[in-house]
């Protein structure tokens, strides 16, 4: 049996999915468009359900590439997600409004049955309605009361399910039948009458009025507050970003050092070989490159999900959708681009409460410009090596101010270029945001979970496939080279190690440096020296800056290995030092502050994540946007290095 369930936002739609199906469900996306598909499976005795939530919508009329999908599948009987059974859930609080797209779904004579969901809160408001009555209104669909976030009145939906009413063609609205999608001006007649006989019908069942002043109005006094309400949402974010980094950073180091610990041991125990290597420098090397991204995943999803469960997240996009619209985003872009501090990954998964197809891509394009923590590992050597430890004015330290701007160059550069993409982008869809605000409640752990459970399994099977594709590929361009030069680079190397006495660490590192320069992937470095050296970056940095595309922090990774040991043949020599003292062929220092400054501003703009990118495909359902993003952000990045290498040299 194939159920569709059906309901305005913000009516606990997804609180009746998660408990009818529990873990059983996955997302997917329509047939032929990027729209989310969320379909779970349940058991109703040995009856066997399908059970598909569809966007929420507020009327049965498209006004979004969401809500399209609702009417394409009501209106289509060859529709694949065509359903047996319609299960509409409405906010009882709310009756009046959410009325309208049942009465549009019931007027198209499926098997219809009406979840009246939040009755804590219709009471709570002293709303009630002579159920009998509401009954009489719709004598073909079976209405059932529920309380879904304390899991309450399942088995009577079930039972509604299993035994759908029968339809003898009674219409709410006489002569109803779809209008076409572009016909506005029918639609407008017809929403009228429907919410002309809708007051007239409620009057009749309702009992008791609602109250004057409800706790949430109350609230909302000092939470949506034209100037307090900014201050109030900025705390929250403080807070809230401190707890991901201060909680998130002791896993993650766990996950790490973990992994390493696991390529050492395995190593050990497996015969020297090929498969050992890939195993060992490639395989669990991406997979920790997965997993480690968890930690932060989980907690800001966990985070959201609490605003969203209590309520705020309605308040804060009401309050920030003034500032972010005219620059080509939406007042729901603000969590997203504040999650991409923290980590971008996240950040392009928030984005997915954008209900607007051209705001949500715009948000997902600009997110990786904000400046996340795998930038601060290459901000923080670069920093160390070119900018002196010194203060202006005897309070502000220059290497902490320096870090500030690249933050600040970020942000605005992902303001500007939303700006841009506003005009660039084109889609017939008119941007508005119609929101509804929530009555504030506490939270339901379960829903936290599901929603921190599906947002990791999504990141760990669906990106993970494609950051292991890209981890491998990386380790078999640095393993392996053009007929037996690494092997012969490795020779030469090794004579020369002899020669400067070095101990075996510091041995063994030369060689791989040496052999790393004439791998394909050194070649590689070699080759697009010529257009790197404009900016002023040698082919060294070429290496690092082509094997950092798998994350940014790998730079500080490869610099080690190439710095293996410095020319003169000192030993325990920092890598700050080394690279301090690294010089071009004329013998002219390689990280000068015009060098070091331009490689800081080219990591601000460039997309090197494959993580980032395996989840923007996901989220776009297609390789165009993040294939757009790199080239953009790389021109970008690129122009941004050369202009501060000629203003600094």
């Amino acid at each position: 049996m194939k159920v569709a369930l059906l309901g305005n936002p913000n009516t606990g739609k997804t609180s009746v999915f998660n408990f009818l199906t529990g873990l059983r469900q996955n997302v997917g996306n329509f047939p032929g468009v990027t729209v989310d598909r969320k379909v779970g499976k349940f058991k109703i005795g040995e009856q066997e359900c399908i059970l598909i939530d569809f966007p929420g919508t507020y009327s049965i009329y498209p006004r979004s590439k969401d809500e399209a999908v609702v009417y394409e599948c009501l209106s289509k009987p060859e529709n694949d997600d065509y359903p047996d059974v319609v299960a509409v859930v409405i906010d009882k609080a709310n009756l009046e409004r959410n009325l309208l797209f049942f009465t549009q779904v019931y007027d198209l004579q499926l098997p219809t049955v009406m979840i009246l969901n939040m009755t804590d809160l219709a009471k709570r408001k002293e709303i009630q309605y002579d159920l009998e009555g509401l009954k009489a209104l719709f004598p073909e669909a079976i209405i059932v009361e529920s309380n879904a976030r304390i899991k309450s009145g399942r088995e009577r939906i079930e039972q509604a399910i299993l035994n759908p009413p029968k339809r003898n063609g009674h219409c709410f609205l006489e002569n109803a039948s779809l209008s076409d999608p572009e016909d506005l001006r029918s639609q407008e007649t017809e929403t009228e009458n429907r919410f002309s006989k809708i007051r007239k019908a409620l009057s009749n069942v309702r009992i008791v009025s609602e109250k004057k002043k409800t706790r949430s109005e109350r609230l909302d006094r000092i939470l949506v507050h034209p100037i307090f309400g900014y201050f109030i949402f900025a705390g929250i974010l403080m807070i809230l970003f401190q707890f991901i980094y201060a909680f998130s950073s002791f896993p993650m180091e766990w996950i790490d050092s973990a992994f390493a610990v696991l390529s050492s041991w395995t190593a050990s125990v497996l015969p020297t070989g090929i498969f050992t290597d890939l195993l060992t420098q490639g395989i669990i090397p991406g997979i920790g490159g997965v997993v480690i991204f968890i930690p932060q995943i989980a907690l800001l999803f966990f985070f959201i999900g609490i605003l969203e469960e209590t309520g705020y997240l309605s308040r804060v996009v009401f309050i920030m959708d003034r500032i972010m619209r005219p620059l080509g985003l939406n007042g729901k872009s603000v969590v997203p681009l504040m999650s991409s501090v923290a980590c971008a990954i996240p950040g392009v998964m928030a984005a997915r409460t954008i209900s607007d197809w051209k705001e949500r891509m715009i948000t997902i394009m600009v997110a990786p410009l904000m400046s996340c923590s795998a930038r601060i590992p290459v901000y923080t050597l670069l920093i160390a090596i070119v900018i002196p430890n010194e203060t202006i004015g005897g309070v502000f330290g220059l290497q902490g101010l320096v870090l500030f701007g690249l933050y600040a160059l970020g942000t605005i550069s992902a303001l500007l270029v939303a700006l841009l993409l506003k005009a660039i982008i084109k889609t017939k869809e008119k941007g508005f945001l119609l929101l509804e605000m929530p009555s504030y409640k506490p939270p339901r752990w379960g829903n936290v979970g599901m929603t921190v459970l599906e947002k990791v399994r999504i990141f760990v099977w669906d990106a993970g496939k494609v950051i292991m594709a890209i981890s491998i590929i990386l380790w078999v361009l640095a393993t392996y080279g053009p007929g037996d030069n690494m092997s012969k680079a490795g020779t030469v190397a090794q004579e020369k190690a002899l020669e400067l006495k070095l101990n075996k660490q510091d041995s063994d590192q030369f060689i791989a440096s040496a052999k790393l320069e004439n791998s394909y992937i050194g070649i590689m470095g070699k080759v697009i020296e010529p257009a790197i050296k404009p900016i002023g970056y040698d082919w060294k940095i070429g290496i690092s800056l082509i094997t950092s595309f798998a994350a940014r922090e790998v730079f500080v990774g490869s610099m080690a290995t190439i710095y293996a040991v410095h020319d003169d043949g000192e030993e325990n020599t920092t890598l700050i030092e080394k690279m301090k003292s690294a010089k071009h062929s004329d013998g002219t220092p390689v990280y000068t502050v015009a060098a070091g400054m331009s490689l800081m501003v080219f990591y601000a703009f460039a997309m090197q994540c494959m993580s980032t990118l395996a989840v923007v495909k996901r989220e776009t359902k297609s390789w165009k946007w993040p294939l757009i993003q790199v080239g953009y952000m790389g021109i970008l990045a690129y122009l941004g290095a050369w202009i501060t290498f000629i203003i600094l040299r």
